[in-house]
């Protein structure tokens, strides 16, 4: 019995082991700078990987014998977890700061809603209905086909203005608003099937903003098998809005999280600031599997720009859910300004080097 019992022991250290150090590795595969998907998809889910670190963890000190492997598994673990902590912990309403005060020459307030409405899902009158109800300013739609573009002309007559991608390779975009387009232009920024859309927008008490809407494709083992196409494609984006006057809001699919390595080199090169801040994680896909629910839906301001709310709608049949903003524009703020990061020394040339990659990967699939 004695034998069994400490065979047992062993199982449960050796499975503890090979636990733990598969959590490690999927905790420092994102410090490597590699563009492969399974460096970058391993950014994606930091959340949950914490919510198993924790019981880890607690399981090692429970099996902590002396030996040294345990010990060092136990500390690099908490090093980790002590790193996402720090990540994460801005996403939540502990890191919120005072409510700006709206000054009288503020703007009415602007509801956006934009959503990844999935190219194959048939269900247009749900998410046609939450216009309906929600009469957001702008909407946007990503993944829209023929059909979704079909489906939404029943909006058109409160919406209409209009520009409309609209393409079957699950990169079509639809982008609807009731107020004034000044100008508008659709960007192929690093390859010819990959839109980005372009809006100087204003409102009925005379305010102009630029609005700007992206859906760069995910690095993943089923499309692209390396991040190139997405950083470089969101990089030149914020290359072409960090020295416009006006204020600036850029949304959509983003098929990163906030806190990876280019969405951080994003916000210092926009000099826009990350919305989610303060507000919570507000994870927007998948929809249909809970546990594997990240914030791959983002929305960036500049300092001009205020939120209201930021908030996820209910499903509407796609794989993410609509992300929903209410803000105002208003004179530039200098405590607001304190968010915006600067690249550090050297990061405005990796950042050229990776539109420039970004480019050349779409020259090397086509060739």
């Amino acid at each position: 019995m004695q034998y069994l019992w400490g065979n047992f022991g062993m199982n449960m250290q050796t499975f503890f082991l090979v636990f733990s150090g598969l959590l490690i590795i999927i905790g420092v595969l994102p410090f490597f700078r590699s563009q492969y998907w399974i460096f970058r998809v391993a950014e994606f889910i930091k959340l949950q990987l914490l919510v198993f670190q924790v019981p880890a963890l607690a399981w090692g000190f429970y099996l902590l014998d002396g030996s040294p492997w345990i010990w060092a598994i136990q500390i690099v673990q908490v090093l980790l977890m002590g790193y996402h902590v720090f990540l994460l912990v801005r996403y939540t309403k502990f890191w919120r700061k005072e409510k700006y005060k709206k000054g009288k020459d503020a703007s009415e307030s602007i509801k956006i809603i934009s959503c990844n409405v999935l190219q194959f899902n048939e269900e247009h009158q749900r998410f046609i209905e939450l216009i309906q109800k929600e009469k957001p300013q702008i909407f946007l739609t990503m993944e829209s086909d023929a059909l979704w573009e079909k489906a939404l002309r029943v909006l058109e007559p409160d919406y209409p203005n209009v520009v409309k991608v609209t393409l079957d390779n699950t990169y079509g975009m639809h982008f609807y608003t009731s107020l004034k387009v000044n100008r508008s232009q659709v960007h192929y920024f690093v390859a010819d099937d990959i839109p980005s859309i372009e809006a100087e927008l204003e409102t009925v008490d005379g305010h102009r903003f630029v609005f700007f809407a992206v859906h760069p494709p995910p690095p993943s083992p089923t499309e692209e098998e390396n991040s190139k196409e997405r950083d470089g494609d969101l990089l030149s984006v914020a290359k072409r809005v960090r020295d416009y006057k006006m204020p600036v809001v850029v949304t959509g699919d983003f098929n990163n999280v906030a806190w990876a390595r280019s969405s951080i080199l994003f916000k210092k090169t926009s000099k826009l600031i990350d919305a989610r801040i303060g507000r919570g994680i507000l994870s927007t896909f998948h929809a249909n599997y809970w546990f594997f629910r990240v914030p791959l839906d983002l929305l960036f301001h500049s300092p001009n720009v205020f939120i209201d709310k930021l908030f996820i709608y209910p499903s509407v049949g796609s794989d993410h859910f609509p992300m929903g903003c209410t803000f105002f524009i208003d004179r530039y703020s200098e405590e607001q300004a304190e968010d915006i990061e600067h690249l550090d020394p050297g990061e405005l040339a990796e950042v050229d080097e990776l539109i420039s990659e970004g480019r050349q990967e779409e020259s090397d699939n086509r060739s």
